[in-house]
């Protein structure tokens, strides 16, 4: 079954109006009224365009039918190369930040926030972990608007959404398994036996330059490609305050008493955020001693 939606176009609600003499004339919806004449700006009525219709299309579609399918598994045993965690830990991120917002503002109405990790770096041979990243913030706030009085305001919610940066170094205590030690790559240098005839006057001529020659250079040169430990992350809570930075009410316009301004926020956040510290590592499976049936544990 299907269902198809077909709004009708509106026109603007002041497409027409009447004019201070009582003759009706068309407005152009992008030039809107002329506050200072009580009345739009008149335009060609034959030429003011209308929007595009809404249209929605929707489809219920049936269920669709499945069963089961015998999966082929290795029961002979194997090696796999899969990750291995290292370590699980709990994080604790304190930030003090100031926000500035672009223009002065009455009252925060919501502040919507999630965390972002960039660099989440195990230096081994220290076990520091390296966490760098930010929080990124979304931040509602009211306006006074042009509509104001000592018993209410009435202005705009406008919206800044802003990075905060936060960084940190701490110690791992590896609970689940050390990772494997970074192999160090290898250099060496070898040379040829290279024999020559010199001459000269502290020299007979039988004598001869038994040496390596320098006129080459040879080198082997070993390098191992490790597997880096990387992280994951589980979960993270954030808890703050935020405070308005000198709150000052105008001086030139009547506001309800209590309504002040401002235009930056100090906050502080405690960051609880859970890492887990994995390393791919080859491992082997053992055989399985009976049979593998679909459906049915081992």
């Amino acid at each position: 079954m299907s269902w198809a939606y077909n709004f009708s176009c509106l026109k603007h609600p002041a497409a027409n109006t009447i004019k201070p003499d009582g003759k009706p004339f068309a407005i152009d919806p992008k030039k809107g009224f002329d506050l200072r004449k009580g009345y739009g700006i008149p335009v060609d009525s034959a030429k003011v365009s209308k929007a595009k219709c809404v249209n929605v299309k929707a489809d219920t579609l049936a269920d669709c039918v499945n069963e089961p399918v015998p999966i082929d598994a290795l029961l002979t045993g194997a090696v796999v190369k899969v990750p291995i965690v290292l370590a699980q830990l709990n994080l604790q991120i304190n930030v003090d930040a100031i926000i500035d917002l672009p223009e002065p503002a009455l009252e925060i109405k919501q502040v919507s926030k999630n965390l972002k990790i960039t660099q989440c770096l195990l230096l081994q041979d220290t076990n520091m972990l390296f966490i760098k990243g930010f929080v990124r913030k979304n931040i509602d706030y009211s306006t006074k608007g042009c509509c104001f009085n000592k018993t209410g305001v009435c202005g705009d919610i406008r919206h800044c959404t802003v990075d905060v940066p936060v960084s940190c170094t701490t110690p791992v205590l590896f609970n689940g398994i050390e990772p494997l030690p970074p192999i160090s790559g290898t250099s060496e240098e070898f040379a040829y036996f290279k024999e020559q005839k010199i001459s000269g006057p502290d020299f007979s001529e039988k004598s001869k330059l038994l040496s390596s020659d320098i006129t080459e250079f040879n080198q082997i040169s070993t390098e191992y490609y490790n597997e880096m430990p990387y992280c994951e992350l589980i979960s993270s809570r954030i808890v703050e305050f935020n405070e308005y930075l000198n709150p000052t009410a105008p001086h030139s316009l009547v506001l309800p008493f209590e309504e002040k301004e401002f235009c930056s926020i100090e906050e502080k956040m405690v960051i609880f955020l859970t890492v887990k510290i994995l390393q791919n590592r080859q491992l082997a499976v053992p055989p399985l001693s009976s049979g593998f049936e679909c459906g049915k544990p081992v």
